[in-house]
């Protein structure tokens, strides 16, 4: 039985066939030629992309020793259904996610051991005073708010983080293009020229961080980054004195699908940096297969507050490590209304001022 083989129109995506009066592969769709060599050059360079191979070593459960947990407890919210480990002399403390009551449930045990903790370096009163910074000269922020915001209750608290390292070879293929534009007497001419580029090469990924806890939103952990992974320490008890702890669950493999995609993205436009002096490049082909997955456990330093105004959750947090600091404020609808009518009536009376002068001249 013969075999059929197309190929596709790398301008259009048709298929395309081979003319006999050019000598050459020719789509009916678009006009444009294509020699045979180049065209069986591209697709075996398709063939040998291949698929993408992603493989981690998923870290095993490490026993805690009870001279470790012998000064810990563990706190359960009745609200929010968080664990919050902490040092015995904290006794019942409020969550820091929602600011409910929580209780102390009894001895801590179990669970997987933090690999590494990078240890607070900005301490209480400086995420204090970030707080106050960032709604100082807020107009439109509601004075209720301001005053009402329980500052003082900030917390200090360690959020699991997994972080990923991998050795990624890529085997990246980018259809390319240069337009040519030119003119005579009577009309405008566009000539675009189609290219297929190969690039192929080895990346190392070091520390790439996903956060494994539900409670804490992804977006605002993503806003605080990034931490300096080399400043962290392996872990003992003794930094979590004075700190409450998040006890991850969010397992290191949930992460997987997101941290392949990223990895992924990231190996495709490092490589896609390099293919410069065209008009357009976007990836035809694609294939990264990683290697020497590790995935390690690591405590992150977050101040965090939560706050509710008008039956609203606001959250507030600094990273522990650089003082950097996010959150969301409330609007005053009452002071925008009057700025919005204030502003409106200034831009009447220049309006007004500006046809006088035009009269006038």
């Amino acid at each position: 039985m013969s075999e059929l083989f197309q190929y596709k129109c790398p301008c259009c995506g048709g298929y395309i066939q081979f003319n006999s009066t050019a000598q050459k592969m020719k789509c009916p769709y678009c006009d444009s030629e294509f020699e045979m060599a180049a065209l069986q050059e591209m697709d075996e360079a398709l063939k040998n992309t291949g698929e993408d191979k992603m493989e981690w070593d998923i870290p095993e459960t490490t026993t805690w020793g009870e001279d470790e947990t012998g000064n810990m407890k563990i706190y359960h919210c009745q609200s929010c259904g968080g664990e919050i480990i902490g040092d015995a002399n904290l006794g019942a403390t409020s969550c820091p996610y929602c600011d409910n009551p929580v209780v102390m449930k009894g001895t801590f045990a179990g669970d997987l051991k933090p690999d590494m903790i990078i240890p607070f370096k900005v301490d209480k009163n400086a995420a204090i005073e970030g707080l106050k910074k960032h709604v100082s000269g807020k107009k439109l922020l509601p004075k209720v708010f301001k005053e009402q915001n329980h500052i003082e209750e900030i917390k200090g608290i360690y959020v699991p983080f997994w972080t990923y390292d991998a050795t990624a070879n890529g085997n990246i293929t980018y259809s390319a293009t240069k337009v040519e534009r030119y003119s005579d007497a009577r009309y405008d001419y566009t000539k675009t020229y189609y290219y297929s580029v190969m690039r192929r090469g080895t990346l190392e990924f070091e520390c790439v961080p996903a956060d494994g806890s539900s409670k804490m939103e992804d977006t605002l952990m993503e806003a605080i980054e990034p931490y300096n992974f080399h400043e962290a320490k392996p872990f003992q008890t003794a930094y979590l004195a004075g700190y409450l702890a998040d006890k991850y669950d969010v397992e290191a493999k949930e992460n997987l699908p997101r941290i392949n995609e990223r990895v992924k993205k990231s190996t495709e436009e490092t490589f896609r940096q390099t293919v410069t002096g065209y008009n357009t490049v976007n990836v035809s082909a694609s294939s990264v297969q990683l290697k020497e997955g590790k995935i390690r456990y690591v405590l992150c330093p977050v101040w965090l507050l939560n706050t509710d105004w008008n039956g609203q959750k606001y959250t507030f947090a600094m990273n522990g490590q650089t003082g950097k600091f996010v959150g969301d404020l409330p609007l005053d609808k009452g002071a925008y209304k009057r700025w919005l009518f204030g502003l409106t009536g200034a831009l009447t009376a220049i309006s007004f001022i500006a046809s006088i002068l035009i009269q006038i001249f």
